[in-house]
């Protein structure tokens, strides 16, 4: 048993879903802290919870108040029902905490700081599969964050050939 803190970045697609999916299936443990990091854009926030967390991120928001409707609409975030089947299933079955950080900004740098800040023991992170010409342009989050993350990172691909 530890105090182990395994992240998984979430941005509710289904390459993030896999990821989630693999970390529960081969990483989590009895004991462990399971946080879902997901980064929204930054923006003008008029109302809401975004306001007072925008710089450090949200405070750590248990599984079951993030699944309520009310919560997602006060940090502004629309997860999807099989991220939450997941995430609810894993805290429910094993002696896991499973919570939730939002951060506002860049995620490839919101990541970064993530790892730090929480701090996280590791980090799982999906990838679209991108071609190495939309990498450049886009930026790969799961690169940069493997070449600047202070933690060990595990990229769960995300391929469109296989059967989902």
């Amino acid at each position: 048993m530890g105090d182990r803190r395994i992240g998984v970045a979430v941005d509710f697609s289904a390459c993030s879903r896999k990821a989630l999916k693999w970390t529960v299936d081969n990483v989590v443990r009895d004991g462990d802290h399971l946080i879902l990091i997901n980064v929204r854009p930054e923006g003008y926030y008029e109302e809401g919870e975004m306001q007072l967390w925008e710089a450090t991120g949200s405070p750590l928001i248990p599984i079951s108040e993030f699944s309520d409707v009310h919560t997602m609409k006060k940090y502004g975030v629309t997860p999807d029902p099989e991220t939450l089947d997941i995430a609810n299933t894993i805290a429910k079955q094993k002696d896991v905490v499973v919570v939730v950080k939002i951060y506002w900004g860049d995620p490839r740098e919101k990541i970064c700081e993530a790892i730090d800040n929480i701090p996280l023991s590791s980090l799982v992170i999906g990838n679209r599969g991108l071609g190495k010409l939309k990498r450049v342009i886009l930026g790969s989050v799961s690169n940069y964050v493997v070449n600047n993350g202070s933690c060990p990172v595990t990229v769960v691909k995300h391929s469109d050939h296989e059967s989902h």
